[in-house]
């Protein structure tokens, strides 16, 4: 049975700006993604200007975080309208957190607030205005807030909470010894570069990019041992942001035209759940799932552009002497596309919000890791039942497919021939399970996301429990997770 749509948009309340809606009318795009992509492409202008005209060299500091948060509460309140009042709420919240609370307790105190007001928001925003009544939907900006609410929070703590030998090489790089400024702090969390859209990033990278320090920074970090580095003038990254420009506009063409021919309610019509064979299942789920890409390979990349322009993001240069601008990236399209273990894909998608997940989550807790990580995952997506089938699924399949490779894939490297063979199947399994176990996340509904389950006879699920139960896991990859510090090095000497 497919779902009960929501209500039609036009019905719903506007609450950003309507100067647009007779280009949303013309195109048949709702007001809220041409506001989004207007806000974005007007961000890659204000980037390049910013980047030439209040270039380090030329402006403070103060400067540059007082125009890049004032343009960026001009695009919240744009698109969001007063509903931008939740974003500004938390912040002061979290900010009043911030200056009181013992660094000690800090990043706990931040971290629950933080994520109580997002979870709020998704109940209200699902549950009691009935799938939303807004024309734009203001939760992504605020869990993009919230990512680096807490990320900030745990920095602070690492830095001025914890013992320098307590903490993981990345960690004593990223960890705050100073507590930021309000407006170093509302400039990070604001900036028009990434409110709109992300991605998260870390506070010391922001404040050595507006301080104009990011770039040597960088080559510093990655390059240091190379003596010459300190020749190289500084990288353009207007080649970055073409190259990046062009795979926007390839993946707004494929949803257009791709995400419109498949759209995903056709999983829920009776001729797939109840006619259709289980190959012809298989091979239209995976489809589907395909055609569902381009909106998030478009939205993400444009950010990474907008970033990118505006001079933030260089992450050093490669072994050919090129220069890198992937420090922000949220997705590798090829690395996704040709992944042959579920790991990889994941590796490869969403790459901040993992980075955000194994900052606060993964590396911290002291038990079931990857179950609490996929539940916070769940949890900070938003509360439609779609996204916790999905999370829940990916724990067993992540646990099954970690059996899988660790108990076979040593068998097929004896050869290329078999290695080649391996990496075939395993890119095929890999890309079948990944649809089978997204597709609730972007049906989001309970019902249709069980009944595409029944059809598929919930086969995933049985194969990843019967792997788990009868394939024997080794005991180190628990132990794996764990973060290198000075105090574990140490102990293994003493071993």
């Amino acid at each position: 049975m497919a779902p009960e749509p929501p209500p039609p948009r036009a019905s719903y309340r506007t609450t950003g700006s309507t100067c647009l809606h007779p280009l949303s009318e013309l195109l048949g795009i709702p007001l809220d993604q041409v506001n989004f992509v207007a806000c974005q492409l007007f961000a890659l202008l204000a980037a390049l200007w910013f980047r030439l005209y209040l270039h380090p060299a030329k402006s403070s500091p103060a400067v540059r975080h007082a125009f890049a948060t004032i343009l960026g509460t001009y695009f919240v309140i744009f698109c969001f309208g007063w509903y931008s009042v939740h974003l500004f709420v938390l912040v002061l919240m979290c900010y009043g957190i911030l200056v009181t609370a013992s660094v000690s307790s800090i990043h706990r105190y931040t971290f629950f607030v933080a994520m109580g007001y997002l979870t709020i928001c998704h109940i209200s925003r699902i549950y009691i205005f009935h799938y939303g009544v807004l024309t734009t939907d203001f939760s992504g900006p605020l869990m993009i807030i919230t990512q680096k609410i807490t990320t900030l929070a745990f920095q602070v703590h690492d830095g001025l909470g914890r013992r320098a030998e307590d903490l993981s090489a990345e960690q004593h790089r990223l960890a705050i010894k100073v507590k930021p400024s309000f407006l170093e702090y509302l400039s990070y969390l604001l900036n028009f570069m990434s409110v709109i859209a992300g991605p998260c990033n870390h506070f010391k990278d922001y404040v050595a990019f507006i301080e104009g320090r990011h770039t040597h920074m960088k080559l510093l970090e990655v390059n240091g041992k190379h003596k010459d580095f300190h020749s190289l003038p500084e990288p353009s990254p207007t080649g970055a942001v073409m190259r990046k420009l062009c795979v926007t506009l390839v993946s707004l063409l494929l949803f257009l035209t791709l995400t419109k021919t498949f759209p995903v309610t056709c999983l829920a019509e009776d001729w797939f759940v109840q006619k259709a064979d289980f190959p012809t299942r298989l091979c239209y789920l995976y489809v589907v799932m395909q055609a569902s890409k381009p909106k998030y390979y478009f939205a993400w990349t444009l950010a990474d552009a907008v970033n990118n322009a505006a001079g933030f993001g260089f992450s050093g240069v490669d072994k050919d002497g090129r220069c890198c601008w992937d420090l922000l990236s949220n997705l590798n399209i090829w690395k996704i596309e040709t992944a042959t273990s579920f790991r990889m894909y994941l590796e490869n998608w969403n790459i901040q919000t993992a980075a955000w997940l194994k900052c606060v989550c993964y590396e911290r807790v002291p038990w079931c890791p990857t179950v609490l990580t996929f539940i916070l995952s769940a949890l900070w997506h938003g509360v439609y039942p779609g996204y916790y089938f999905t999370f829940l699924t990916g724990v067993l399949v992540t646990l099954a497919a970690r059996a899988v490779r660790n108990n076979c894939r040593h068998h097929f490297l004896s050869s290329k021939a078999l290695k080649c063979a391996y990496d075939l199947v395993t890119w095929a399994v890999t890309q079948l399970a990944v649809s089978y176990t997204v597709a609730p996340f972007v049906m989001l509904a309970a019902e249709p996301a069980l009944s595409l389950y029944r059809s598929m006879y919930f086969y995933l699920h049985i194969i990843s429990l019967l792997i788990i139960l009868f394939l024997p896991i080794k005991p180190q990859a628990h132990l794996q997770r764990q973060p290198q510090t000075a105090n574990s090095v140490n102990k293994k000497k003493t071993d």
